[in-house]
């Protein structure tokens, strides 16, 4: 997939930005193109950006450009030899948003809720929207929730099998463990249950 030109140009201009949007999306698409990418690529920003379009899903945003912009940075610097990728997606919005001049309360929020990805855990409305947009492949069909568990091991192919069973377990008994794993109520309703089905059918193969 490539990251939607028009769609970026609008987002741009509705954020306030200055300058040529097409140079910050460049720098998206050659982060999101990166080989060693498997999950976290294009895709998964197009799926994230298809799902907040869903007409029950808009409406939960407060401030809908944000969340957009949220979505398309929060997962731009990804290096699974590192524990800081959040940060870094966070800070490179900031560095391109301020430097294009949008509004430092605009930026400060998008940086929020990007960070909001690294534990999953959000406070404010439109943080929730983006963590369960986030979220949301973890309830999709099992068939497509095993071709992500493919894909997340393909991009840790550097480690060793035994090591990375006990670390994915122990990422996806952290939502297990979770009174729930979706912020919002129309995610729960849609998607709580499959998720936790998905999930212990995971640990289970890995038992």
């Amino acid at each position: 997939m490539i990251l939607p030109d028009e769609r970026f140009r609008d987002l741009w201009r509705a954020l306030g930005a200055r300058g040529y949007a097409r140079d910050a999306l460049e720098r998206l698409r050659v982060a999101y193109d990166e080989p060693h990418r498997a999950y976290h690529t294009a895709a998964h920003i197009g799926a994230c950006l298809r799902l907040l379009d869903d007409p029950l899903v808009r409406p939960l945003a407060t401030r809908i450009e944000e969340v957009e912009a949220a979505l398309w940075f929060h997962d731009a610097v990804y290096d699974t030899h590192a524990s800081d990728n959040e940060e870094q997606s966070a800070l490179l919005a900031d560095q391109i948003l301020r430097s294009a001049g949008v509004a430092a309360d605009v930026v400060a929020r998008i940086a929020t809720y990007i960070r909001a990805t690294e534990s999953h855990e959000a406070s404010s409305p439109d943080a929730k929207v983006v963590v369960d947009v986030d979220l949301s492949i973890l309830g999709e069909d099992p068939a497509v929730f095993a071709r992500f568990e493919d894909d997340i091991r393909r991009e840790y192919a550097w480690v060793d099998e035994a090591s990375y069973a006990r670390g994915r377990a122990a990422v996806l008994r952290r939502f297990q463990e979770r009174p729930f794993i979706y912020a919002t109520s129309l995610f729960r309703a849609r998607l709580e249950a499959r998720a936790r089905a998905n999930i212990a059918a995971s640990l289970n193969r890995s038992s």
